[in-house]
């Protein structure tokens, strides 16, 4: 589970989210294989947008025995219900994705649930006081992936790391030369799509040089 990795001495982990578009879901488990297979991934968030339920069903039900083979949770984003279905570890919900309670009531307490707070810390105390198991807060770095209009200081995680025990997970344009930024300043996870997907040696170069950027911060 994505909570449980976290801890007061903690070591910033690799939070991976699947690229925007998967076109060949047989050739992307092959890659995510052999990504997951370095031991250097906590979780993997399933991530596509403007599909419909059958294609993330189908993704889900190839990448959920690759992620448990590796012990890698498995966390869907936005739907609860579909999560729910799919008996995923988990779901991710940004601030228009459904009520965070009703998702625990869909999902059960031995789930984790995940919810953005871009910048601010109201959000993310909102959403431990109702039950998250995680918050996110974002972009801190120009990213291409998704739009966004949020860009908190790296000081709210610092302020989150040392007010609350809930992880806290960095996202937003993260990449390997400046992941360490985010991991000093209290990240518990780092959440990272293009790159690892787009790292020019490949993503399991990618994750190796992530986990060693994050072991020397």
């Amino acid at each position: 589970m994505v909570a449980a990795a976290a801890s007061d001495q903690h070591i910033c982990e690799l939070y991976l989210i699947t690229p925007p578009v998967i076109d060949d879901v047989a050739a992307f488990a092959h890659l995510l294989d052999e990504t997951l297979a370095t031991g250097r991934v906590a979780c993997l968030q399933l991530r596509l947008k403007d599909v419909p339920d059958a294609t993330v069903a189908d993704a889900a039900k190839i990448l959920i025995p690759i992620c448990h083979e590796h012990d890698v949770a498995f966390i869907l984003n936005d739907r609860a219900d579909l999560a729910a279905e799919l008996d995923a570890d988990g779901v991710h919900l940004g601030q228009h994705d459904g009520d965070l309670r009703t998702a625990r009531t869909l999902l059960g307490h031995n789930k984790d649930i995940g919810v953005t707070c871009h910048d601010s810390m109201h959000l993310a105390f909102e959403a431990g006081e109702a039950g998250a198991d995680y918050v996110a807060f974002g972009a801190f770095f120009p990213t291409d992936t998704k739009e966004t209009e949020f860009q908190p200081e790296l000081d709210v995680l610092t302020a989150w790391d040392e007010v609350t025990n809930l992880p806290c997970v960095a996202i937003g344009g993260i990449t390997v030369e400046n992941c360490q930024k985010v991991a000093a300043a209290g990240a518990h996870f780092v959440a990272v799509s293009s790159g690892v997907w787009d790292y020019p040696e490949g993503p399991v170069a990618a994750v190796e040089a992530f986990a060693e950027a994050l072991a020397n911060t």
